[in-house]
């Protein structure tokens, strides 16, 4: 049911969203040499290595690590990458990701594939066994603002929790906290 809910909802997006993914990617192009998407090695479902795709927000070259570990991530931004992420438009590409299987709509957020302390602690709560998501419990519940333990917390709580209204419970809050840009700090 999760999986034809992540088909119709994706294809739907997808559509209303043809028009502003164009925008966006004409305007990173535009505004950074570089490609308009970024592709991201993170970690999936039985944590298989898949590609994410991202509208890029940071300059080629950036390191590929959490934007928390660099030392100064504002000096990384692309001139729209703030707008980008506060925004959440980065994320947009991500329906590909979706459409083809590899993330849900809601699920734990895909983890880089050098995040070993998230990786590992998912591995011990058996929160790898989910398809990763384009959002979660813990990113409504503090997103880029989370110590990893609590993540993890958050995750196993939605890894017993989690049924369809759930999902659609977590796609409301995500629509709201998006709306008023709760919980960025880059």
């Amino acid at each position: 049911m999760k999986r034809f809910f992540d088909l119709v909802l994706g294809l739907v997006a997808a559509m209303v969203l043809a028009i502003p993914v164009v925008i966006v990617a004409i305007l990173v192009r535009l505004t950074s040499p570089g490609p308009a998407l970024y592709w991201s090695d993170r970690v999936g479902k039985n944590n298989k290595i898949f590609r994410m795709p991202k509208f890029r927000s940071m300059q080629v070259g950036t390191p590929a690590v959490a934007t928390h570990l660099l030392a100064n991530p504002k000096a990384h931004l692309t001139p729209i990458g703030s707008f980008l992420r506060k925004s959440s438009l980065d994320e947009l590409p991500q329906l590909w990701s979706i459409l083809i299987g590899d993330m849900s709509f809601v699920g734990p957020r895909p983890a880089l594939f050098n995040q070993q302390d998230l990786i590992e602690q998912r591995t011990q709560f058996g929160i790898h066994s989910l398809r990763p998501g384009l959002t979660g419990w813990a990113q409504v519940n503090g997103r880029d603002e989370l110590p990893i333990p609590e993540k993890v917390k958050l995750d196993a709580e939605y890894l017993k929790r989690r049924s369809l209204w759930f999902d659609i419970r977590i796609l409301w809050m995500t629509f709201v906290k998006v709306l008023r840009r709760d919980g960025i700090t880059h």
